[in-house]
C-alpha cells in the first residue's frame, strides 16, 4: 500500500507522535491529512506543516475526539475535499497516573484512584481511538455496499489501513492503572477489529512505543526521566518522535504487516 496520493486522518496532532506522523506523511506524498487535536495550537501546526512541505496537505480540526458529532464532521470535511480517508492514525491520548491504592500517613486510611479519572483515560485513549477507525472502516463499508462489492479479495489493493498508539506500559507499569489498562485494551480491540475489517480490505495493527520525547513524557520531569527511565533504557535517550513515526509509515504501507510493532528501544522496566 503506497502512501502516495491517500488521504488520512490523525488525531493528537498538534504534538509529539501524531505531528511526526504528519511530517513524515507529507514526505511520502500523502495528498491530504486532517490534523485533530484539542489543542488550539493544531492551527499552527498544520500552517507549519504545510510551509516545510511547500504544499498544503494539512487541514487543522479543534475539537474533543469523545464528540461523535464533532469526529463525523472531520471525515464529511476531509471527504468532501480530498476524497476516501484510507488511513487512520488515532494518537490523541492522556495520562492520569498515580498508584492505585495509597494509604495516608496520617489517617491511615487507604485513597483509591478516582474513577472519574479512570473513565475519563477510558474515553480518551480507548474508546475514542476504537471509534475513529470504526468511522473510517464504515465509510470504506459503504463505499463497497455503493459499488456491488462484497468481500475483499487479494486481487484488489488495500482498501484502508489503522495503526493504533499502544505502549509498553500495556505489559503493566506502576502508576498507570488507567493508562495500562487502555493501552492493553487496545491490543483487544485491534485484533478483534483486524478480523472483522478485512473483509472490507482495511488492515489493523498496534505499535508499541517506549519512552519517547513527547510533552506527555516531558512533563514527568528531567529528574524522573534521568532517574526512573534512561537507566533502563538500552539507548540511553528517550526516543524521538519521527523514529516512531517512521514505524507507523511502515507499517501502513507494507501489506504484509500484522499485529503489534515493540519500539521500546530495549527499556525494561525495573523490578
Amino acid at each position: 500500500m503506497n502512501l502516495s496520493n491517500r488521504v488520512a486522518v490523525i488525531t493528537g496532532g498538534a504534538s509529539g507522535i501524531g505531528r511526526a506522523v504528519a511530517a513524515a506523511m507529507a514526505q511520502r506524498d500523502v495528498t491530504a491529512v486532517a490534523l485533530v487535536d484539542m489543542s488550539e495550537a493544531v492551527e499552527d501546526v498544520a500552517a507549519k506543516l504545510n510551509a516545510e512541505a511547500g504544499r498544503t496537505f494539512a487541514l487543522p480540526f479543534h475539537g474533543d475526539t469523545t464528540d461523535e458529532k464533532f469526529r463525523a464532521s472531520v471525515f464529511d470535511s476531509i471527504s468532501s475535499q480530498y476524497g476516501q480517508v484510507s488511513l487512520c492514525v488515532p494518537a490523541a491520548g492522556i495520562t492520569r497516573d498515580e498508584l492505585a491504592v495509597r494509604v495516608d500517613k496520617v489517617t491511615g486510611k487507604a485513597r483509591i484512584y478516582p474513577l472519574e479519572q479512570f473513565k475519563l483515560v477510558v474515553d480518551v485513549n480507548l474508546i475514542a481511538p476504537v471509534y475513529w477507525a470504526l468511522e473510517m472502516i464504515g465509510r470504506i463499508a459503504e463505499d463497497r455496499a455503493a459499488k456491488g462489492l462484497k468481500r475483499w479479495t487479494a486481487d484488489e489493493h488495500i482498501q484502508g489501513s489503522v495503526v493504533f498508539i499502544g505502549s509498553i506500559s500495556s505489559q503493566g507499569n506502576r502508576g498507570q492503572i488507567s493508562y495500562a489498562s487502555t493501552k492493553a485494551g487496545i491490543e483487544g480491540a485491534a485484533a478483534t477489529i483486524m478480523k472483522e475489517a478485512m473483509f472490507y480490505g482495511v488492515r489493523c495493527s498496534v505499535i508499541h512505543p517506549g519512552f519517547t520525547d513527547t510533552p506527555m513524557v516531558r512533563s514527568m520531569g528531567v529528574d524522573y526521566v534521568a532517574k526512573n527511565i534512561l537507566p533502563f533504557t538500552q539507548l540511553g535517550r528517550l526516543i524521538q518522535p519521527d523514529e516512531i513515526a517512521d514505524a507507523i509509515c511502515f507499517m501502513l504501507g507494507s501489506s504484509a504487516v500484522s499485529g503489534e510493532l515493540w519500539v521500546d528501544a530495549g527499556w525494561h522496566a525495573p523490578a
